[in-house]
């Protein structure tokens, strides 16, 4: 049991783990085809077991700074109900700088068996 200062050091950490990963969340929810930002949104709480939650204005930022970097892109579908509706995409740049970071900072750390002993796996 943590004591209020621990959980206050922990939450803190959390807060900041949890906005790095959002931008590796987006991606992955890219991963396998295009979506709106809704379902880019239920795929990473689903997939997260309802801890990385984001609220609109951090995914579209971040979804503008890849569409800017050419990571991301967006094609504008008609929507009869309202505004035109933004269905996102990686990009083949996108897909590739992707795979290449989950090879070089996910599976080629956490996969390692050095790694599951001090993660206790």
């Amino acid at each position: 049991m943590l004591d209020s200062y621990e959980q206050k050091l922990l939450d803190g950490w959390e807060d900041v783990y949890k906005k790095g990963q959002l931008k590796l969340w987006i991606l992955l929810a890219l991963k396998d085809g295009p979506k709106y930002m809704p379902a880019i949104k239920e795929f990473i709480a689903e997939s997260t077991n309802g801890i990385l939650e984001a609220d609109d204005k951090s995914m579209y930022r971040a979804l503008r700074q890849y569409d800017h970097a050419e990571i991301v892109t967006f094609q504008l579908d008609a929507n009869d109900q309202g505004p035109d509706r933004k269905r996102y995409a990686l990009t083949e740049t996108g897909r590739k700088v992707l795979d290449a970071f989950i090879e070089r900072n996910i599976t080629g750390i956490f996969f390692t068996e050095q790694t599951k002993k001090l993660l206790g796996c």
